[in-house]
């Protein structure tokens, strides 16, 4: 007896990002404690989302700060750690409830290590639709350098 044969697809599978789930999972577990203990968010610290990319002469953080202003956030330089940190405020609205509040509020704070030595002096910020752009010049001697090769 013969068995027809099955064709399978070949698919190649999306690219995985251990990453995006593990940012799902905070998530997750974040609305699950506070369905169960109450809001924590108000008094909590929070970290936001940010991205930390790097050119041949400088880092470049982005972070994103959606709806706050200038004055509100703090961005410090402690050797190769970059430290922003500020608070969003929640503005009550008499009469409404909420019935789902994913948002955070309250303090927060964003720390990285940058890989390599910066000039922390001219260290330049801009904030711009709820972005907020760190851009953090690497030192002269971080520089990659083109080394001449000489004939002989």
């Amino acid at each position: 007896m013969v068995l027809p044969a099955i064709r399978r697809r070949h698919t190649v599978p999306a690219q995985w990002n251990p990453f995006t789930e593990f940012e799902d999972l905070y998530d997750r577990m974040g609305r699950l404690l506070e369905s169960t203990f109450g809001e924590t968010t108000g008094s909590g610290m929070w970290t936001p989302l940010a991205d930390v990319s790097e050119t041949d002469d400088s880092y470049i953080a982005e972070v994103e700060v959606p709806g706050m202003s200038k004055d509100d956030i703090d961005i410090q330089m402690s050797g190769n750690e970059l430290i922003v940190s500020g608070e969003t405020r929640k503005e009550e609205e008499e009469g409404k409830r909420e019935h789902r509040r994913t948002r955070r509020y309250g303090r927060f704070e964003y720390r990285t290590m940058l890989p390599s030595d910066v000039d922390a002096e001219k260290v330049a910020a801009k904030l711009e639709r709820g972005i907020l752009t760190i851009t953090i010049p690497k030192s002269t001697e971080a520089k990659p350098r083109r080394i001449a090769i000489s004939q002989g």
